[in-house]
C-alpha cells in the first residue's frame, strides 16, 4: 500500500504550480470580477497540457491518467478558488475522454486535437428544465432523417456556452437525446457529439441565453434551444438508444474531477483563514489561541485529508479500469467512489467555507475579502452541477445495500 505520488507526478504538480502561480493567480479574482475566462489564458492552459490529458497523443491530447486530471483540476482551482477555471479544466477533460472512447475515428481525429490545444470546447449538456437528475425522462428529441436526425428541445444549466459559442473556434457538447420512445425511458436515449460551432460559424436552428449565476461568474452557464438542429449519424457517440450508460460513464469520470477541483478550492480557503487566525489579535492575543477558532479547524484539516485520499482514490481506479485497463475491472465499477468522492469532497468544501466565512465575520461578507468568490464558486456543485448531492448517495447506497433494494 502506498500512498505517494509517483516522480513523474510529483515533478508534473510542480510544474503545473509554478506556471499557475505566475500566470492565473494573480488575475482570478478579476476573472471573477469581470465574469471572463480571457482567450488567452484558455489558450495557455491548452498549450500547457492542462485538457484532454488522459486523451492518447495520437489524438492530440497528453497520453496522461485520470490521476494527473484529477491534479491539474486541484491545483488550477487552488489557484482560482472561484471554480471558473476549473469547471474549464475538468470539463474538457472527462467528456472529451468519452467521445474518445465511442465517437467514431473521423470525429475523434477533428474534434478532439482542437479541445486539447485550446482552441476548442467541449462539454456536457443534459440538464433539461424539467430537472437534471432524472436523465431517463428528458424530453429532447432526435428524430431521424436519413442520414441526419433533426434535434429539437431545450437544455440548461450548460457551462461553456458563451466560451463555445462566441470565443472559441470550435465548440461543442455531449448532448443528450432520445431516439426511443418516451415509455422506453433510458433505453431510448442516445449520445450525440453536437458541435455547436466549427470555423467561427455556429450551426442552423441552435439558439443560446446566457444565465445570471450568483458565483464562478468566470464561465458561463446557459440555455441551449434546439429547433431542429441537424447532426449526421457519424456524430453518433456509441450505439443508438445505448446513450444512458454511455453517459452515466461520463458522470463516474468527471465527478472525480469535480471533487479534486473542490479539494482545491478548500485547500486555499483552509490556508487563507489558518493566516488569518494567526494574524488577527482579540483581547491581546490571535485568535488561533482560542479553542472555539483552533478546533474546528482541525476538524477540517481531518476532513480535507479524508476527502483527498478518497478522491486520489477513486481516479488511482479510473486508471487501472480505463488507462491500463486492468482485467477483472469494468467501468460500473467506479459508480462507488464517483460518487462517494463527490459526495463527500464538496461537503467538506462547503464546511471549510462556511468556517472560513465565520472565523473572518464581518469582513467576509465585503468585497475587499476573496472568500465569498470561493463560496459561491463551490456552492454550485452543493446545490446539483455534476449531480446532486442525495443522488450521489442514492448511488452510494445502491451500490452498498443492492438494486433489488434500493430503487
Amino acid at each position: 500500500m502506498d500512498f505517494s505520488f509517483s516522480r513523474d507526478e510529483e515533478l508534473f504538480r510542480e510544474s503545473i504550480r509554478s506556471f499557475l502561480s505566475k500566470r492565473l493567480s494573480p488575475i482570478w479574482e478579476s476573472i471573477d470580477e469581470n465574469q471572463l475566462i480571457p482567450i488567452d489564458i484558455i489558450r495557455d492552459l491548452g498549450s500547457q497540457g492542462f485538457f484532454g490529458i488522459p486523451i492518447p497523443e495520437d489524438y492530440g491530447g497528453q497520453g496522461g491518467t485520470f490521476t494527473l486530471a484529477a491534479i491539474a483540476a486541484e491545483e488550477v482551482a487552488y489557484h482560482d478558488p472561484s471554480m471558473a477555471t476549473a469547471v474549464y479544466t475538468l470539463l474538457n477533460n472527462a467528456w472529451p475522454y468519452i467521445l474518445y472512447l465511442y465517437g467514431k475515428e473521423s470525429i475523434r481525429s477533428s474534434i478532439l486535437p482542437k479541445v486539447s490545444s485550446g482552441v476548442g470546447f467541449f462539454g456536457i449538456a443534459s440538464t433539461e428544465p424539467q430537472g437534471g437528475s432524472d436523465i431517463a425522462s428528458l424530453k429532447t428529441s432526435a428524430l431521424r432523417d436519413g442520414d441526419y436526425y433533426r434535434v429539437y428541445g431545450e437544455k440548461i444549466y450548460v457551462s461553456g456556452v458563451r466560451e463555445a459559442l462566441e470565443q472559441l473556434e470550435l465548440g461543442g457538447w455531449l448532448l443528450i437525446a432520445r431516439t426511443g420512445r418516451i415509455e422506453d425511458k433510458h433505453k431510448g436515449l442516445t449520445c450525440f457529439a453536437l458541435i455547436g460551432k466549427r470555423d467561427g460559424r455556429i450551426i442552423s436552428n441552435l439558439s443560446y441565453t446566457k444565465l445570471n449565476t450568483i458565483g464562478r461568474h468566470g464561465i458561463s452557464t446557459g440555455i441551449l434551444t434546439l429547433d431542429g438542429v441537424e447532426i449526421h449519424k457519424d456524430y453518433v457517440i456509441g450505439e443508438e438508444n445505448r446513450g444512458f450508460y454511455i453517459a452515466m460513464e461520463g458522470f463516474n469520470l468527471a465527478r472525480p474531477l469535480v471533487a479534486a477541483a473542490n479539494i482545491g478550492a478548500a485547500r486555499w480557503a483552509l490556508e487563507e483563514v489558518v493566516k488569518w487566525s494567526r494574524e488577527r489579535v482579540l483581547f491581546d492575543k490571535p485568535i488561533a489561541s482560542f479553542q472555539g477558532v483552533s478546533f474546528p479547524l482541525a476538524e477540517l484539516a481531518v476532513e480535507l485529508e479524508a476527502a483527498r485520499l478518497l478522491v486520489y482514490k477513486t481516479v488511482w481506479l479510473a486508471d487501472r479500469i480505463y488507462i491500463r485497463r486492468e482485467p477483472g475491472l469494468k467501468p460500473v465499477d467506479l459508480a462507488f467512489y464517483a460518487a462517494a468522492s463527490k459526495m463527500k469532497a464538496v461537503e467538506t468544501a462547503y464546511k471549510i467555507f462556511e468556517t472560513a466565512l465565520k472565523t473572518l465575520g464581518a469582513l467576509s461578507y465585503t468585497k475587499e475579502s476573496k472568500i465569498h468568490r470561493g463560496f459561491l464558486g463551490i456552492l454550485s456543485y452543493l446545490v446539483g452541477a455534476e449531480g446532486a448531492q442525495n443522488i450521489m448517495r442514492y448511488i452510494v447506497a445502491r451500490e452498498l445495500i443492492g438494486k433489488e433494494y434500493v430503487k
